[in-house]
């Protein structure tokens, strides 16, 4: 994985904050680049809401409290998102010191330790880099700032070190000198601040500025004031990216997969015979040695086992699939399918909260939904499960090792006995004990020469009606 791309699975490393933390998460912001009715920060990434990026980065660390800070009228859609995690208001957008005093009431019992601000359209920040903030503010620094190495600085704020590293002061770009300009360390945004300093820095923080806005970069010159230390973290400026348009969101998406896909592979052990067409969701996990074919998209909660095989063009959500078991090409899983072990689901195949038993098998163009399929049974083309009658779900039970005719269709609630067979074409709509045939479909009726009578005269007509018309 490359050294601007988050790494998405968040590994967490083993040393722990030297002290507790906490953090908010800022989140009140319009978005209005996003075009969107939606808040900018519940853009996902992975499938999975920028902000519960931000907030999964910082659950590493195990915080004692988070808070996200949120604008009139978002609470609620952001509130649910990032529930049990408290979402607050902030009444008026008077700037990011601003938004801090409105987490104040839930941090009021955080005394000690650290309290991070970070913010919620920034998904690739590192858990490690939140440590090693953490650990420069236990080493003495009332305020640690994270820095990055801008490509192209223009616009950023600049921080301005001195000869040991200690941050002095942070310059906006439009009041920057131009030596100043040519400092290529640039302000993130993200501070980490001594837990009993923090309310009272931004306090004290004015707005005698063109806005009028109360700007959280003001602490730095307060804490110096008081003659406490500011230090500076680096990280790299990729993972400081923020997303402000469906055009950035689009690039973060492609940054976030392509770290996935190397994780996938380098540390997961997995194939991916191509890997650009394989789409990943921020929580699948994959088994060692397991083949993912091209075109391949997984939704959330998909668990593949060491060993088994996904083949081309096949779409997974809220399913697992255990070792060894093959799936695809063209299969669907849908939440809850269960593929046992060596089990085989072919092409055009949709399962939907179902489970498949050890070596069980559907091949062709089935749907088989809130079911429990046996070990060993063999399900023929063209089955469904009738599992919804307009009103209600119902179950349908497989037998091991029964044996389901093509283009059956089992009329849920029924069961089919182990060893069981249903001949082809049946609808089966009773129970079918352990070892019996069941056929269910009308009688056969074969008239010799039919046939032909049937094509002649319909030759005919079409022959009349193709001549009235000219």
């Amino acid at each position: 994985m490359s050294q601007t791309d988050s790494d998405p699975t968040l590994t967490p490393n083993t040393l722990a904050p030297i002290a507790p933390v906490a953090g908010v998460v800022l989140g009140a912001g319009l978005g209005t680049r996003m075009k969107s009715t939606r808040p900018k920060v519940l853009h996902e990434i992975a499938g999975r809401a920028m902000i519960n990026h931000v907030l999964a980065a910082l659950g590493t660390l195990n915080p004692a409290r988070q808070v996200v800070v949120v604008g009139p009228g978002m609470e609620e859609a952001i509130g649910r998102a990032v529930a049990p995690v408290p979402a607050v208001v902030q009444p008026d957008r008077l700037g990011t010191a601003d938004a801090v005093k409105a987490a104040r009431a839930e941090l009021s019992d955080i005394t000690d330790g650290t309290v991070f601000i970070l913010f919620g359209d920034t998904p690739f920040i590192r858990p490690d880099t939140l440590r090693a903030m953490a650990h420069a503010r236990e080493d003495g620094a009332a305020v640690v700032v994270l820095g990055f190495r801008a490509a192209d600085p223009t616009g950023y704020g600049r921080l301005i070190v001195d000869e040991v590293g200690t941050l002095t002061r942070i310059v906006e770009h439009r009041d920057a000198s131009e030596a100043e300009r040519a400092i290529d360390l640039c302000n993130a945004g993200v501070m980490a601040i001594s837990a009993d300093r923090l309310f009272d820095l931004v306090d004290r923080v004015g707005n005698d500025n063109a806005k009028g806005e109360y700007y959280l970069t003001d602490v730095i010159a307060l804490a110096r004031g008081d003659g406490a230390q500011c230090a500076v973290i680096e990280a790299a400026e990729g993972e400081l990216l923020g997303v402000d348009s469906k055009v950035d969101l689009a690039d973060a998406e492609a940054r976030w997969q392509r770290a996935r896909r190397h994780h996938a592979m380098a540390e997961e052990g997995a194939i991916l015979t191509d890997p650009e067409s394989v789409w990943f969701s921020w929580d699948t996990v994959l088994g060692q040695d397991v083949t993912v074919g091209q075109n391949t998209v997984f939704g959330p909660g998909v668990t593949v086992e060491a060993g088994a095989v996904i083949k081309p063009f096949c779409h997974l959500e809220g399913a697992h699939v255990r070792a060894g078991a093959e799936v695809g090409p063209y299969a669907r899983l849908r939440p809850g399918a269960d593929i046992g072990q060596a089990a085989r689901i072919g092409n055009f195949v949709e399962v939907k909260n179902a489970h498949f038993a050890d070596g069980a098998k559907a091949n062709h163009l089935s749907y088989i939904g809130d079911a429990d399929v046996g070990a060993g049974a063999n399900i023929g083309a063209g089955t469904i499960t009738c599992n919804y009658d307009g009103y209600l779900k119902h179950k349908t039970i497989i037998g091991p090792k029964a044996f389901i005719g093509s283009n059956s269709a089992l009329v849920a609630p029924v069961e089919i006995g182990a060893g069981a067979i249903i001949g082809a074409g049946s609808t089966i709509t009773q129970n079918v004990e352990a070892d019996a045939l069941a056929v269910s479909r009308g009688k056969q009726s074969t008239l010799k020469g039919a046939g032909k009578r049937v094509r002649d005269t319909k030759a005919a007509e079409k022959a009349r009606r193709d001549a009235e018309r000219g």
